[in-house]
C-alpha cells in the first residue's frame, strides 16, 4: 500500500452581502471540504480574512467548525494576533476551549520584522509556559510580513513537547526536507503550503498538504496526497503536479474573492463578498479563472477524478 498524505485546507469565510458572517455557507463549505477528502482543518486563518474578524468572531468560527466537523477531523484555529506574551496566551486558551484540536501561534505575530531570533525564540518560550498542556503549531503567515523558522528552531520548539503542527511557507524543499529529517521520530506533523513543492515535500515526509489551491479544488489535491507515492500512477501525479506549477499565479489574484467565484462555477451558493481589501475583481481575472476552470475540467477528465456535488 501507498503512502498517503493528508490534505488540511486553509478555510474561507462565506460572508452575506452586508458583510456579516454566512454560518449557513460555513457549514456548507465544512462539509465540502470533508467530502473532498480532507483529514483536518484550519479555521480562522489568514485565507478565513481573520485579521478583519473580531476576537468574538474569530472564536465563534472556530466553535462552528469543531461542531460541524464533529470530531471527524482535528481541527487548527490560529490564537495569537499580537500584544504582549501574556494577552496572546490567553487568547490561545479561548481559542482552545472553542473544541480546537491544537492552537496556531504566527510567527511574525511574535517578533517583529527587525528583532532576533533570540527574541523570538524567548517569547516562544514564555507563550509555552503560559499555556500549559495546549498543543500549539506554527504557521510562517505573509502578514504582517513573513518570519521563517529555520530548521534547527523549529526542532527546539518541537522538543518542548507542546508543538505538535508546523504550517511552513519557506517554498524552499531543502528547509522543508532538513525541518522534516530534525523532527523525526516526535507527536508532530509538518504540512506545505507551496504547491510547487508538493509532491517533493510529501517524499521527503511531510504529513501533507495544507494550501490556498484546496479552496478552489480540494479533491485534486486530495487526489495528490493520495497518489503522490502510488508507483503505478507517477505519469498522472506528475501532470497533475505540473497542473499546480501552470496555474499557480491565477490562483493568487484577488484572492479569496476569485476562490469564491470559482467556486460558484462549481454551483456552490456562496457570495463573492469579503472584508479585506485585495483589489478589484476584474472582468479580466474572472476571465482568467473562466479559462482556469475549463482547463481543471479537461485534467479531470485526463486522470478519470469524480467532481464532487453539491
Amino acid at each position: 500500500m501507498s503512502v498517503k498524505g493528508k490534505f488540511v485546507p486553509v478555510m474561507i469565510t462565506p460572508f452575506k452581502e452586508n458583510k456579516e458572517i454566512d454560518y449557513k455557507q460555513l457549514t456548507a463549505l465544512t462539509e465540502f471540504y470533508l467530502k473532498a477528502g480532507a483529514k483536518g482543518l484550519f479555521a480562522n486563518c489568514l485565507s478565513s480574512e481573520m485579521f478583519e474578524l473580531t476576537e468574538a468572531e474569530r472564536i465563534a468560527i472556530t466553535r462552528h467548525v469543531v461542531e460541524v466537523a464533529a470530531g471527524q477531523v482535528p481541527v487548527v484555529s490560529t490564537g495569537t494576533f499580537g500584544g504582549a506574551i501574556s494577552s496572546q496566551a490567553e487568547f490561545v486558551k479561548k481559542i482552545y476551549d472553542t473544541g480546537a484540536d491544537a492552537v496556531i501561534a504566527i510567527t511574525s505575530l511574535l517578533a517583529e520584522e527587525h528583532e532576533s531570533d533570540e527574541i523570538l525564540d524567548a517569547r516562544v518560550e514564555e507563550l509555552l509556559g503560559l499555556t500549559g498542556n495546549i498543543p500549539l503549531g506554527f504557521y510562517e503567515c505573509p502578514v504582517p510580513y513573513k518570519r521563517v523558522l529555520s530548521p534547527e528552531q523549529l526542532k527546539s520548539y518541537v522538543d518542548s513537547g507542546k508543538v505538535v503542527y508546523h504550517k511552513d511557507t519557506s517554498l524552499d524543499i531543502d528547509s522543508v526536507t532538513r525541518k522534516i529529517e530534525l523532527t523525526k521520530g516526535k507527536k508532530f506533523e509538518l504540512y506545505d503550503a507551496y504547491m510547487v513543492n508538493a509532491v517533493a515535500s510529501q517524499q521527503a515526509g511531510a504529513a501533507g498538504l495544507s494550501c490556498i489551491q484546496g479552496n478552489f479544488v480540494p479533491e485534486l489535491v486530495v487526489w495528490l496526497c493520495d497518489h503522490f507515492a502510488d508507483a503505478s500512477m507517477q505519469p498522472s501525479v506528475e501532470t497533475v503536479q505540473q497542473f499546480f506549477v501552470d496555474n499557480m499565479d491565477v490562483m493568487h489574484n484577488v484572492y479569496p474573492i476569485i476562490a469564491k467565484y470559482f467556486l460558484q462555477k462549481r454551483g456552490f451558493e456562496i457570495n463573492l463578498t469579503t472584508r479585506r481589501d485585495v483589489g478589484q475583481f476584474t472582468d479580466t481575472i474572472a476571465a482568467d479563472i473562466d479559462a482556469f476552470y475549463n482547463r481543471y475540467q479537461a485534467l479531470k477528465a485526463e486522470i478519470g477524478l469524480t467532481d464532487l456535488s453539491f
